[in-house]
């Protein structure tokens, strides 16, 4: 199965158990990793054979900017449904970074990293 990537990509949500994350937001940065073939497409050099990842990008910043809920969990879970959606899509690892959750101890990172398929 070839791959697809896309990291990086940054967008403003309100998701968090705490009343201040739902107030206040915060950045959310999202690497999808998609599994398909990217054979037909390549062969006739057609964008409509494979994943626009540039109109992707745009449905999961709307997915992340959307309505909060409590855990990355979930909206990884949601973000990879979105991408799984795509027809040419068989597999989604999603992995969604919270940089600045509130912690009070000093840390780099937290995310989560599912994996899903169609099978």
């Amino acid at each position: 199965m070839d791959r697809v990537s896309l990291r990086g990509l940054r967008a403003y949500g309100r998701h968090g158990c705490l009343p201040a994350e739902r107030e206040l937001g915060q950045e959310f940065v999202v690497d999808i990793v998609l599994g398909l073939d990217t054979r037909p497409a390549a062969a006739d050099d057609d964008l409509s054979r494979t994943v626009d990842y540039g109109a992707l990008a745009g449905r999961l910043v709307d997915v992340i900017e959307g309505p909060p809920v409590n855990l990355i969990e979930t909206l990884a879970e949601r973000l990879a449904a979105l991408c799984l959606g795509h027809p040419h899509v068989e597999e989604a690892e999603v992995i969604v970074h919270k940089p600045n959750a509130p912690m009070p101890y000093r840390f780099d990172d937290v995310s989560v990293t599912i994996r899903r398929s169609r099978r």
